[in-house]
């Protein structure tokens, strides 16, 4: 179902849609609900419940990012586990994982179809070059890209939520808040995206469907639930 909220503050239906942004974890493959489900193996693994409240901290909607999940587990069992080889294992077994992860529902077709219409595509995630560029490159898609703006193209503490991944892009792009779409899985997301003036698509994935989302301009399932083409009408009406 699509869920339209039209922003309050933006005149949309005077816009020309230059480019499309798209985030990267959870909006183009799963990894945050990867990164969930192998600490729940884990924590079961020696005989506790993953505190799923906490670990969503972690993945980016609700403030907190300090979540130790080693460190909480090493504390449940009463000091009786290494943490940093709880880390170890952790690292070890979403490594093979995330390898394993497939492109998400209608981002083939976005990209695709966005190429065609000469709309200007651009990555814009708060992760390093040095983790969403090799999985572009093994999925196939890096080539899509015009720009890649990640998390090390900002000062320290600048990643999302706040809006700065979103208004550098915009700057080296040379284009308007108004030309551009932004997606995003995320209520950090979404909030970096509308803070800096953009028309935001959130497209929760299976973790992320769980957080509090505010300020989404459209809220779809997934990308395959809607065209671009009709998005685009969606927008411009």
């Amino acid at each position: 179902m699509v869920n339209l909220v039209m922003g309050m503050n933006y005149n949309w239906a005077a816009m020309t849609i230059r480019s499309l942004l798209f985030d990267f974890d959870g909006l183009i493959v799963d990894t945050e609900t990867t990164l969930i489900n192998v600490w729940k193996t884990i924590y079961s693994g020696h005989g506790f419940e993953y505190p799923l409240d906490l670990g969503l901290q972690v993945v980016g909607g609700w403030g907190a990012s300090t979540f130790d999940e080693a460190g909480y587990l090493k504390q449940l069992a009463n000091g009786s586990l290494d943490a940093d080889a709880l880390r170890l294992q952790y690292k070890n077994e979403s490594t093979k994982r995330f390898l394993e992860q497939p492109i998400l529902d209608g981002v083939q077709d976005y990209l695709t179809e966005g190429q065609r219409l000469n709309l200007r595509l651009v990555i814009a995630s708060s992760s390093r070059h040095s983790w969403v560029e090799p999985h572009l490159t093994r999925l196939g898609l890096i080539h899509y890209f015009e720009k890649i703006i990640c998390g090390d193209d900002v000062p320290p503490g600048r990643t999302k939520p706040n809006p700065d991944i979103f208004l550098k892009a915009l700057g080296e792009l040379g284009i308007t808040a108004a030309e551009a779409i932004v997606f995003e899985d995320s209520p950090n997301g979404v909030t970096a995206a509308h803070t800096a003036g953009i028309y935001v698509v959130a497209v929760p994935n299976p973790t992320t469907a769980l957080m509090k989302f505010e300020g989404a301009d459209l809220t779809i399932k997934s990308l395959a639930s809607l065209s671009l083409n009709d998005l685009i009408k969606h927008v411009n009406r």
